[in-house]
């Protein structure tokens, strides 16, 4: 099977940086899109970043000249670095991968496990 691990969550102060990171492994063939949802307690979930197999990038207003996501598809990880945190970027964050696997045709979207991120002073 195929499975997606997360690292790098954890508490900043306001106006701090933290690095997000999402491994696939098993049995993968091929990796399509990948990126990262968040969710806050009483907010809906909300796409934050997402990037193609190409490298192309969309973000959400909210985060944009903030965010940067970036994969390698060598090593089938997607990473999230965010830079100027603010209060309201507090959330479970839940990285996703479009991905087929060995002697498949057809993809299917894979989930993380969620971690956590807080800014708080």
């Amino acid at each position: 099977q195929v499975q997606l691990v997360e690292f790098g969550g954890g508490l900043v102060q306001p106006g701090g940086s933290l690095r997000l990171s999402c491994a696939a492994s098993g049995n993968v063939f091929r990796i399509q899109n990948m990126g990262w949802y968040r969710q806050a307690p009483g907010n809906r979930r909300e796409l934050v970043a997402s990037v193609t197999s190409d490298g192309s990038a969309n973000y959400a207003d909210s985060v944009k000249g903030r965010f940067t996501i970036s994969r390698d598809n060598a090593e089938n990880t997607v990473s999230l670095q965010m830079n100027s945190l603010k209060p309201e970027d507090t959330a479970v964050y839940y990285c996703y991968g479009d991905i087929t696997a060995k002697f498949y045709t057809s993809r299917d979207t894979y989930w993380g496990q969620g971690t956590q991120v807080t800014v708080s002073s």
